[in-house]
């Protein structure tokens, strides 16, 4: 039997970094635990003069990641470099090689996993990724693994500590959106270009993942809908608080009555009514305050699972940096030991085609949600029944209206609170409202998530 599993490292920045050190100070720890010992044999480099903190023996470091992927003595690749250009070819030839690959790569995974694991089935290697959804939070195992005899109904999780990092600076402090956005790009929470966190992008390529696992097809990242942070402001906090509600921006997966494309015929209408639909989408939601993922502050991550077995699970944690990302690196290194050393290869997960009857994404046109909009108007008799009657006839009730006091000035801000509507019923609405003469500025408008379903 194997007694020690190598492995080829490729990036060794902050993760990388963090794997190594506490590999090697924990080393007989592990092997005590596992039977085998884990050995970081080489490690790819992008710049071998660049100075590190990690104590990387120069003897294991190169600058050509083929000659880790390709030696013959390495058993495992590890791959913590980023990017979907580089890492995919790495990731393709150790697979290809028949060599499993741990990785921490959301957006590899999310632009070309279904790719990535047909070609590990067809080489009998196992791909691993808990790392790659939530930092520390074991979600992947939790879901292909503990909860396997669920079906499960909905995900729904705060996974991107950026934007949780900036919403709660803005409860909290009543701070505006610009001034927090400079304070976490400051303090390292916020990248100098942030659009990959603030516009939902990267929480996109997670839950997208958590998604293709959890409803055994892979979901495509067009599939998702994605919407971002930067149209929140201070006053959207407030009204939100005032009603009882925290503003989050969630990863969802739900159940989601959708009108079903045309059908071509009478059998193919009866088979797409049936068809069950799933929503997967990123957006900024009202959280009722007694819900737990309300309280999840700063750069914490938390995800809400629910199956139909277990109810509602709850996993909190750190969602980023080094440490937490590599303690998910070591639970995959631990499974691809054990299953390098009894020659197992069953852990790809069975994504399979759409096929007939199989469930679908339904787009979010026509998903239904209450909703938090809010105008700026002129202050003048008769603009909230003008508002009132294009919300009629688009068959969309106002459960309330809220005019915050102490704005002055030409414009006041006018806040409802609106019954279920379809997103395509909302839009039309919102479009007409905008051409009305006593309105101003774009609408805000926000979802408004029910965490019972």
């Amino acid at each position: 039997m194997m007694q020690q599993v190598n492995i080829g490292l490729v990036g060794a920045g902050t993760v990388g970094g963090a794997l190594y050190k506490a590999l090697t100070e924990r080393a007989d720890v592990l092997a005590a635990r596992l039977g085998v010992r884990l050995a970081i044999t080489r490690i790819a480099v992008r710049d071998l003069g660049k100075a590190r903190s990690a104590g990387y023996p120069n003897a294991l470091l190169t600058n050509d990641w083929k000659a880790v992927v390709h030696d013959p003595d390495i058993h495992l690749v590890v791959e913590l470099m980023g990017g979907t250009t580089t890492a995919r070819e790495v990731v393709l030839a150790a697979l290809g090689h028949g060599k499993p690959v741990v990785t921490a790569n959301k957006a590899l995974l999310s632009a070309h996993g279904e790719d990535l694991f047909a070609v590990a089935r067809a080489n009998r290697a196992n791909l691993y990724y808990e790392a790659s959804v939530a930092g520390g939070i074991p979600i992947i195992k939790v879901i292909r693994e503990s909860l396997v005899g669920n079906r499960i109904q909905s995900i729904r999780g705060i996974v991107n500590g950026t934007c949780n990092y900036i919403l709660t600076r803005m409860k909290l402090e009543g701070a505006d959106f610009p001034d927090v956005l400079a304070d976490a790009q400051r303090l390292g929470y916020a990248e100098a270009d942030p659009t990959l966190d603030v516009d939902g992008h990267d929480a996109a390529h997670k839950i997208g993942i958590l998604a293709s696992l959890a409803h055994g097809f892979w979901v495509r990242p067009e599939q998702v809908h994605v919407e971002g942070i930067r149209h929140i402001t201070r006053l959207d906090i407030q009204s939100a608080a005032q009603l009882g509600y925290t503003i989050k921006l969630l990863g969802v997966v739900k159940s989601a009555k959708a009108s079903a494309p045309k059908p071509a015929s009478a059998s193919s209408r009866r088979r797409s009514s049936s068809q069950p639909g799933i929503l997967v989408a990123v957006y900024p939601a009202l959280v009722r305050n007694d819900h737990v993922l309300a309280s999840v502050n700063h750069a914490f991550n938390a995800i809400a699972v629910r199956g139909d077995m277990v109810g509602e699970t709850l996993f909190y944690g750190r969602g980023a940096g080094g440490e937490p990302t590599a303690s998910s690196v070591f639970s995959d290194l631990a499974d691809a030991a054990l299953d390098l050393r009894h020659d197992s290869h069953e852990r790809v997960p069975p994504f399979v085609a759409h096929a007939s009857g199989a469930i679908r994404v339904v787009p979010i046109d026509d998903v239904t949600s209450r909703y938090y909009v809010r105008l700026s108007v002129v202050d003048r008799p008769g603009v909230f029944a003008r508002i009132a009657a294009v919300l009629a006839k688009a068959g969309i009730g106002i459960s309330s209206i809220i005019q915050p006091e102490g704005h002055g000035g030409a414009t006041v801000p006018v806040i409802l609170m609106l019954h279920d509507a379809s997103h395509t019923a909302l839009s039309k609405a919102i479009s007409q409202i905008k051409r009305l003469s006593a309105v101003r500025d774009t609408p805000t408008v926000i979802r408004v998530e029910n965490t019972d379903d």
